[in-house]
Parts: structure tokens; C-alpha cells; sequence
């Protein structure tokens, strides 16, 4: 009787001890937080990215209404992007590309197309892991010229 009242206590005692209960759910819970801080800092540096390259198409925009004809404004947008991308952080100035052409839905509407390679960023590393969005960023601005 006395080897099982002592089994007893020690199951009973075992049962009873929460100590490294906090461990175990931490370890089963740390992968899945990892995974999400992971795709937080992912997107955002790539929404940063995103936003950086709407901006320059807009400056550009607006820098190209000085212009008196289409070539004009054209070589405007460029030298203006050539100039303000290095002022972005996440920004690679060689990685741009511009387009610079009247629209064509409206002969007074000027559009600028800037398109960025953002595979220099350091989050397609997470590619594997997370679904993350296409490696090339394109956006545009269009303006209005004249008939205000």
C-alpha cells in the first residue's frame, strides 16, 4: 500500500505543477506570431516602396505642366524623377523607369508611368514563406494641361 500512496502523491503532485506550462505554449504559439510580425514588416516595407513610387510619378506630373510641348515635359518628368528618387529611402534610383506620353483618352492630359523593380528589397527573402505581392511596381499620374 505504501508504493502506491506514493505513486499516488507523485501523480497527483505532477498534476497539479503548472511550472513550464507558459514554455509549451509559447513554443507552440512563437512560430505562428513570427509568421505574422514577418508578413506586418514585409508588406510594409513594400506598401512604403509602393508609396514612394506614387509619389514620384506625382511630383514628376506636376513638374512636367511647366513644358511647352510633349518632348518638353517628357525630358521635365525624367530629370525630375532623376532627381527625387535619391531622396527615398527605399528607393534604388537605377531600378526606375519612366514613361512620359500625352494620354490618349484626352489630348490636354499628360500621364507619367513610373515602374520600379523592387526585387533589391530585402523581402522577397520571405518569399518562400509568405505570399507577397509582384516584384515590379507600376504607377501612374496623369495631369491636366492648359483649359483651366
Amino acid at each position: 500500500m505504501h508504493k502506491n500512496y506514493r505513486a499516488y502523491r507523485i501523480k497527483r503532485k505532477a498534476r497539479l505543477d503548472n511550472s513550464g506550462s507558459a514554455a509549451i505554449e509559447f513554443a507552440l504559439i512563437a512560430p505562428i506570431l513570427i509568421i505574422i510580425l514577418s508578413g506586418i514588416l514585409c508588406y510594409g516595407v513594400y506598401y512604403g516602396a509602393a508609396n514612394s513610387v506614387q509619389q514620384i510619378a506625382a511630383d514628376a506630373a506636376r513638374a512636367s505642366v511647366a513644358g511647352l510641348n510633349d518632348a518638353e515635359r517628357a525630358s521635365l518628368a525624367r530629370s525630375h524623377v532623376a532627381q527625387a528618387a535619391p531622396s527615398f529611402v527605399l528607393i534604388n534610383p537605377s531600378r526606375l523607369t519612366v514613361k512620359a506620353n500625352p494620354s490618349s483618352a484626352s489630348a490636354d492630359v499628360f500621364e507619367i508611368s513610373v515602374s520600379y523593380d523592387a526585387s533589391s528589397l530585402a523581402i522577397w527573402a520571405f518569399s518562400g514563406l509568405l505570399p507577397l505581392p509582384p516584384r515590379v511596381i507600376v504607377r501612374t499620374a496623369a495631369i491636366q494641361r492648359g483649359g483651366y
